[in-house]
């Protein structure tokens, strides 16, 4: 008929593809749906493994707590592993810095002014007293070199070569002093006693600064506070403000939706992670500025007294270092505990709403 009008299937708002009116709910299940794709397409929320949002017009209070439990213990996770790690990078280099290098460099510098003072006395007419006190000198400090474990294998191999360098020179020094004056053959131990001693190759001397060069160089590389120590602190205060803030946007949230001011297992764990955090990091800075001390005080060779000063300087220096180094275990204990707060507090709410009638 000329006055009919003809209907397009699915045309205009509300009706579907047989041309059939969709009811106004299914068009709000429809966009509900969309709009918790839409959530689940966030990198956070498929990140945490939160699932999908409730779709609108349901509460959103279940997923909301699931959401920030699993954020709480996410954070409290990496800030544990991270603070732990930079922790050890300044504290696990301290105690063999005090126990170790410290002593090996102050050991051998005693062994070369020993044999310095030994080399003074070496041109006596006789036998003394003082050269042997001083062969004694360099031999106990080459010895206890050796127990601080310098260089390695090949550090104490080359220690061991430098005893018997040592024994070899007090031999020659002793049966030059015990010959004639003007003979010959004092002269000939002499030189053979002085060639061993100061020989730039292959001499006691040399061998001994090769030897200090490189355990200077092992008190630098312990005592360096490098790129990826910088880096690692970073991100563990980072990871600290982040935590802080996920809390108190946690207690703020509890606050507004369940009327309650305080939440004291996430008022607990807040207190720890402050306290935690500013206690690791005073005592690595205490450390690290002992450590940097100890480097200035041996990068320079020291004599006679120099030495016995700062030995007692590097002991006050580096003093409750291994105290220090022990407390990196509870750096995991508190993470373990910030973790179980964390969980406390939103568990009873997490569980009201699990098995609440939909």
């Amino acid at each position: 008929m000329r006055g009919d009008r003809t209907t397009t299937p699915g045309a205009g708002t509300g009706t579907g593809v047989s041309g059939e009116p969709q009811p106004p709910r299914r068009r709000a299940r429809t966009a509900g749906r969309r709009a918790s794709a839409r959530a689940y397409r966030n990198p956070l929320t498929r990140l945490l493994g939160a699932g999908r949002r409730p779709p609108e017009g349901r509460s959103t209070t279940a997923y909301d707590l699931a959401v920030r439990r699993r954020l709480l213990l996410a954070l409290s996770a990496l800030l544990t592993l991270s603070l732990f790690l930079s922790y050890q990078g300044v504290h696990g280099d301290a105690d063999p810095l005090r126990t170790a290098s410290a002593p090996a460099v102050l050991s051998l510098d005693t062994a070369q002014y020993a044999l310095g003072q030994a080399q003074r006395d070496a041109g006596a007419a006789a036998p003394t007293s003082d050269f042997q006190k001083q062969i004694s000198v360099a031999a106990h400090s080459l010895a206890a070199a050796a127990g601080d474990d310098v260089g390695g294998p090949a550090g104490r191999q080359a220690l061991q070569t430098v005893a018997g360098l040592i024994t070899m020179y007090a031999v020659k020094v002793q049966r030059s002093q015990l010959q004639p004056d003007q003979d010959v053959l004092r002269e000939a131990y002499r030189s053979y006693a002085t060639s061993i001693l100061t020989d730039k190759g292959s001499g006691i001397q040399a061998r001994l600064t090769v030897l200090q060069r490189q355990q200077r160089a092992a008190v630098h590389r312990q005592t360096s506070f490098g790129p990826l120590l910088w880096l690692a602190w970073t991100t563990t205060l980072l990871l600290a403000l982040a935590l802080a803030t996920a809390l108190v946007e946690t207690q703020l949230f509890l606050r507004h939706r369940f009327r309650r001011r305080y939440n004291r297992h996430l008022v607990a764990a807040g207190v720890l992670l402050l306290g935690g955090v500013a206690v690791t990091v005073l005592f690595t800075v205490w450390t690290h500025q002992g450590m940097a001390d100890t480097r200035a005080l041996l990068e320079r060779r020291l004599d006679g007294a120099d030495i016995t000063e700062a030995g007692r300087d590097t002991a006050s220096y580096l003093a409750h270092t291994g105290f220090r180094a022990a407390a990196a275990v509870w750096i995991l204990i508190g993470g373990i505990l910030l973790m179980a707060l964390a969980e406390t507090g939103l568990r009873r709410h997490i569980d009201d709403y699990r098995f609440r009638p939909r």
